[in-house]
């Protein structure tokens, strides 16, 4: 559904503008609704959901037993801080000053696609994670049989 590396600005308000190759499909889609929320793996990352994609990620999270540790952190991360944004006749949402803040999003950020969800990381956070390399023992099995 969702892929390419944009980069975006986010204005004074907290506002971005939905990529123009990207409108159409979220109107069509996701009747103009995304759900943001936390990436939970990383720093200086917010998770961009159309409704029915995060409705389905929500009640998987959710189903999991509270009782460890780590699947509470995910329902947090994920599920409690996750809101509900609309684009607007202009095809601009209004990201939470909570979630800029917690992701050190300031003006200049980068949208990437990722299939089922946007990503949206801080400029500084995006090129950080570009820089880092793969090395021999970060390979897994399963990478192993891609067709890179």
């Amino acid at each position: 559904m969702f892929q390419g590396e944009t980069a975006i600005t986010i204005d004074d308000k907290g506002r971005l503008a939905i990529p123009t190759a990207y409108r159409e499909l979220v109107a069509r889609e996701c009747e103009s609704r995304l759900v943001v929320t936390y990436n939970p793996y990383e720093s200086g990352c917010l998770w961009l959901y159309p409704v029915k994609v995060w409705e389905e990620v929500r009640d998987q999270v959710n189903a999991l037993p509270m009782a460890k540790r780590v699947h509470r952190t995910l329902q947090l991360k994920l599920v409690g801080s996750a809101t509900f944004i609309e684009a607007d006749g202009n095809g601009r949402v209004l990201l939470p000053t909570s979630h800029r803040n917690a992701a050190g999003l300031e003006k200049k950020a980068v949208l990437l696609g990722m299939g089922n969800k946007f990503e949206l990381w801080s400029e500084q956070s995006h090129l950080a994670q570009i820089r880092q390399t793969v090395g021999d023992e970060d390979v897994s099995e399963d990478m192993l049989d891609l067709a890179l």
